[in-house]
């Protein structure tokens, strides 16, 4: 019955076979977002991940120099991550068995992070005091970690600040204060990210997650000190410098439309030797794993801050409606080359967080557009034919 549904599914979506006059229906656009060919219909995608064992790797002490910051004062120095060698402990060797508990937390939380904002409107200064985190995931063969944060005030990406390591911990309390100059009238349009990392020193730094906050003037308290507690999300990379992209959705049960209206984007990562991109954004429809459709935008040239405002539509019946995911990626257009993939977001009842949550708004509010931000995310192994 599960193979009949989606057979039915299938063909509702793609219209009738090749060798029917009829005109293809399933999917409708602007005119401004021409077709794409689909790929061909004997290709499967496999439903697991495969991925390369992660190498062992072997760690030493950070480097334990302090430094003390009085409250509310600026940190220009970071953490002293010497490069001086230290004593090999084998109990800090990277075990596979680590690999088991990231894989249980993949898609969930990675412990919380507690911190404190303030707003000081003398000085316009956003001022952050990370406190502390709690249930960090194991990272090193001892059970536990070498933890520390990154922070940005997005869009800008410039102005970075980092906390010092805190070594073989999983409940750091870090209690460091930063400051981002910012004017209070600029706040709606900032977003605090912070990256959680698990130092190493002779290989890349570990990422165990990410926190991020904004629509700042919405919280309670806030300009005033506002103290709060949120869970670290699990990502596999630092997906900082990919950009965001701004799209609504909408749904009409009675019409079985969908419409997908692409806003714009901003900081996008820069994919030529320009320093600019050329992007454009790919829409597919997703059903298990299995792409039935797909549609792009214009491209837009030489910007990382491109503007679309065009619309895609798909003709999904309402009983089809829980079953459908959307894969959006935005490409950068290479006229000689391939197209590259600067960043994807996933929209769907089985996406994480932000992209299951404005999913279900669109479910629970019909006809009415919503809109929202989403950060891009690399490409992972499943979606490479993207």
């Amino acid at each position: 019955p599960k193979a009949a549904g989606l057979h039915c599914l299938f063909s509702q979506l793609h219209g009738p076979g090749p060798h029917s006059s009829t005109p293809e229906a399933a999917m409708k656009i602007s005119y401004t977002s021409p077709d794409i060919p689909l790929d061909a219909e004997s290709k499967t995608r496999e439903n697991g991940i495969h991925t390369t064992p992660r190498i062992q790797r072997q760690t030493t002490e950070p480097s334990s120099n302090d430094f003390n910051v009085a409250q509310f004062q600026r940190q220009d120095s970071l953490t002293g991550m010497g490069l001086g060698l230290g004593r090999l402990k084998p109990e800090l060797y990277k075990h596979c068995s680590m690999e088991g508990d990231e894989g249980n937390r993949r898609g969930g939380s990675c412990g919380r992070l507690h911190f404190i904002l303030k707003f000081d409107c003398d000085l316009e200064q956003l001022i952050v005091k990370i406190h502390k985190a709690e249930d960090l995931p194991a990272k090193d063969f001892s059970g536990t970690s070498d933890p520390y944060v990154k922070i940005y005030l997005l869009p800008d990406r410039k102005t970075k600040h980092q906390t010092k390591v805190h070594r073989k911990t999983l409940n750091p309390v870090f209690d460091e204060v930063f400051l981002f100059p910012v004017a209070y009238s600029e706040l709606p349009t900032r977003k605090l990210h912070f990256t959680v990392y698990d130092f190493d020193r002779f290989s890349r730094h570990d990422i165990i997650g990410q926190v991020d906050v904004d629509n700042f003037l919405d919280l309670a308290d806030f300009p005033r000190e506002t103290k709060l507690c949120r869970d670290i999300q699990y990502v596999s990379s630092d997906n900082v410098d990919l950009g965001d992209l701004m799209f609504s959705l909408c749904y009409l049960p009675t019409a079985g439309r969908l419409t997908i209206t692409m806003i714009k984007a901003r900081n996008l990562k820069a994919m030529d030797i320009t320093g600019a991109s050329d992007p454009y954004v790919k829409v597919s429809l997703m059903c298990d794993g299995r792409r039935l459709k797909k549609r792009k935008t214009s491209t837009k040239r030489n910007t990382l801050n491109p503007v679309y405002n065009e619309a895609i539509v798909f003709d999904v019946p309402p009983e089809n409606i829980e079953q459908i995911s959307l894969l959006i990626a935005v490409m950068d257009y290479d006229r000689v080359g391939h197209n590259e993939v600067i960043g994807v977001c996933r929209i769907g009842n089985d996406a994480d967080s932000l992209g299951r949550d404005h999913w279900n708004e669109m479910l629970t509010y019909p006809r009415k557009p919503v809109a929202h931000w989403h950060p891009l995310v690399e490409v992972s192994a499943s979606d490479m034919n993207v």
